[in-house]
């Protein structure tokens, strides 16, 4: 099994877990926010949903390396080794960072590291959405590939889309779990999950055309 095999099988692989994950989480969501059961329910639910989410949430930091390296084995997106390197480097970073937010929920230092993390993301968008436009405007690599770099850093855009308006759902839950459901916090709740489904239809067709591109079936 040579090296570009061996990344292309993870690249799917990350894929995959995306995909499903994100697909877990959806349907989860759909019971946290369902009146009709207990509390107790809708907190198992909750766990459900964020264990269903730290498959996009892990796959997302390393698909785009992975890609990155396909492109620069295969000359489809000149870059040098040196960027490749600091791609490696910023996306094992990012993983490590999921991993530690996920593991140390609610204690302090958390508060800041996720402040730091977002900063980091918007720096991904603004970096592959410049490097995406540049490549596409003075024909350096293959446009599919250029255009898959654009749409990876929409993809996180839509990411973040999602952490900003999931902020009125953790006061409203965490009520729920102290003082039991109400009309208002089932609303919030409710109104708060509803305004991310956009962002995630987003993200699946992001997904979806990027595996079309990648796979030449446009492009």
């Amino acid at each position: 099994m040579n090296e570009y095999l061996l990344l292309k099988f993870a690249h799917i692989i990350a894929f995959v877990y995306w995909l499903g994950g994100d697909l877990g989480t959806f349907l989860a969501s759909r019971q946290v926010v369902n009146p009709a059961l207990s509390p107790e329910s809708r907190h198992v639910a909750l766990k459900i949903m964020l264990a269903c989410d730290m498959g996009p949430k892990l796959a997302m930091p390393l698909i785009l390396p992975l890609g990155l390296h396909l492109a620069w084995l295969s000359g489809v997106l000149p870059m040098s080794g040196g960027v490749l390197a600091i791609a490696w480097i910023a996306a094992l970073y990012w993983f490590t960072v999921v991993i530690v937010l996920y593991l140390n929920e609610g204690k302090a230092f958390t508060l800041k590291l996720g402040q730091l993390d977002l900063y980091f993301r918007i720096a991904v968008v603004a970096v592959l959405l410049g490097w995406g436009a540049y490549a596409l405007v003075n024909a350096t690599g293959a446009d599919w590939a250029a255009w898959k770099l654009v749409i990876f850093a929409a993809m996180v855009a839509c990411g973040i889309a999602i952490r900003l308006r999931l902020k009125p759902f953790i006061p409203a839950f965490a009520e729920m779990m102290s003082k039991g459901a109400s009309d208002a916090g089932n609303r919030a709740m409710a109104d708060s999950i509803g305004r991310c489904r956009p962002w995630v239809w987003c993200i699946w067709a992001g997904l979806f055309a990027n595996a079309a591109l990648g796979t030449r079936l446009i492009g």
